[in-house]
């Protein structure tokens, strides 16, 4: 078989945990070992699994292929601790399901995140707590999807992705000063520093992939008036006024763009979320997404000083 080389596309690792929904093979595995969950899967090796919270991004984000045929923009490849094995019905089910992914690392227990950097990975999305957090760690851009699957259209045919700020698409200095100095010492770091960028976070290089999507669909667009740009990206931010102004500067720094933000000023992002219905948002405190994650597939990026214990939450 020729060499493929995975450079210059979206690479996407993601865990059969968080394109499937399996509570019903986890709770086995819980209860009664992992002889009992080898049982289980061969028994149900055709019984196609149910799709899991991250499922209509994935779907969406591999539709666009399209863009160009016989080259992929987007590679998505499993990466889980089952082994190769128990890891048949995943495969069968993305067969099932009609998901375009043929590449698939099973690790038998061992945590599959090392393996992110060999394969050229944007991002790794997983239900396990305890991967994500030393994915992280190790300064690789991984998040920990929450909640149950959420009702997906099969004929809305966009994607919209919802980002929040600091602590995801930056770093986290200014969360730091607010855990400290409060909102008042917050606003007044933000004014004294609005011409400084911020540090990148860990999703800024995703974001810039994304906006590489969105590139090639211009171009589509200028080929062909009638095509609909499908991608569509949103920050969703408590910052307000002043402090949005840093925000925006370090976006243009960074050479990364969105279509539309919002600077909510701590109102409750879950009411955005139930109009902007982005097929998945990332966020850096697990408070939040406990309102947005029962209607919008949500992602906790656990990183900087708010995730290193019982923080209030910040500006972000």
């Amino acid at each position: 078989m020729p060499s493929y080389s995975l450079e210059n596309r979206l690479v996407i690792g993601i865990a059969s945990s968080a394109l499937f929904d399996l509570k019903e093979s986890d709770a086995v595995f819980r209860r009664k070992g992992e002889e009992a969950y080898r049982t289980y899967q061969r028994e149900n090796l055709d019984d196609t699994l149910r799709p899991g919270v991250a499922f209509p991004f994935i779907r969406r984000i591999l539709s666009l292929n399209d863009l160009r045929p016989g080259d992929p923009l987007v590679e998505v490849i499993i990466l889980s601790r089952n082994d190769p094995d128990t890891g048949l019905r995943v495969m069968r089910s993305i067969k099932a399901h009609e998901l375009p992914i043929s590449r698939a690392v099973f690790t038998q227990g061992r945590a599959p995140y090392r393996f992110m950097r060999a394969l050229h990975m944007s991002l790794f999305l997983s239900a396990d707590e305890n991967d994500v957090r030393e994915a992280v760690a190790a300064g690789l851009p991984a998040g920990r999807v929450l909640g149950s699957a959420v009702a997906d259209d099969p004929a809305d045919r966009e994607l919209r992705i919802a980002f929040d700020f600091d602590g995801v698409l930056a770093g986290d200095e200014s969360e730091r000063v607010f855990q400290q100095d409060g909102l008042e010492g917050f606003r007044a770091h933000e004014a004294l520093n609005v011409t400084t960028p911020h540090d990148a976070g860990p999703l800024r290089d995703f974001l810039r992939e994304v906006n590489k999507l969105q590139r090639r669909e211009e171009e589509r667009r200028r080929e062909d008036a009638d095509y609909a740009i499908r991608v569509h990206v949103s920050i969703v931010t408590a910052r307000n006024a002043p402090a949005h102004e840093r925000a925006v500067l370090s976006l243009n720094n960074w050479g990364v763009t969105v279509n539309d933000a919002f600077f909510l000023g701590g109102v409750d992002k879950s009411s955005i979320m139930d109009v902007l219905k982005p097929h998945i948002f990332f966020d850096d405190q697990e408070s939040h997404l406990e309102g947005t994650s029962r209607t919008t597939p949500s992602v906790h990026i656990p990183f900087g000083v708010v995730n290193q214990g019982e923080l209030r939450g910040g500006p972000e």
